[in-house]
């Protein structure tokens, strides 16, 4: 009997609890939309998101001068990408990889050859 009003007070409280958070959720919801702050966080999002990394970015993030050849950028691609793989941050071993990753790009739209060296 007691487990039984227990089990019909947690099963209440559970609901007047999920309705009491919804409710919150709609009222913050209509807020962001009121004040343009919804509108201004998911262009903030879509900017940071679509910002590419500039050739010198990528340079300084590698440590390579602009006149290195694609051989020099690749060895210093694959030794900084391998120390943050085995003792590093995944976010700088992530940002060396895009930096090289825009170098390619730009070596390729040169029309040098083959970057896949």
């Amino acid at each position: 009997m007691a487990g039984r009003i227990i089990a019909q007070i947690l099963v209440m409280g559970s609901g007047i609890l999920v309705r009491a958070f919804a409710q919150a959720y709609r009222q913050a919801l209509s807020n962001a939309s009121k004040t343009g702050a919804a509108q201004e966080a998911m262009n903030n999002t879509v900017r940071r998101a679509s910002k590419a990394i500039t050739e010198q970015e990528a340079r300084q993030i590698l440590g390579v001068p602009e006149n290195a050849a694609w051989e020099d950028i690749l060895k210093k691609y694959d030794v900084l990408f391998e120390r943050n793989a085995k003792q590093g941050s995944f976010y700088i071993q992530s940002k060396v990889h895009r930096a090289k990753e825009c170098l390619e790009a730009i070596h390729q739209s040169k029309g040098q050859g083959s970057a896949n060296g």
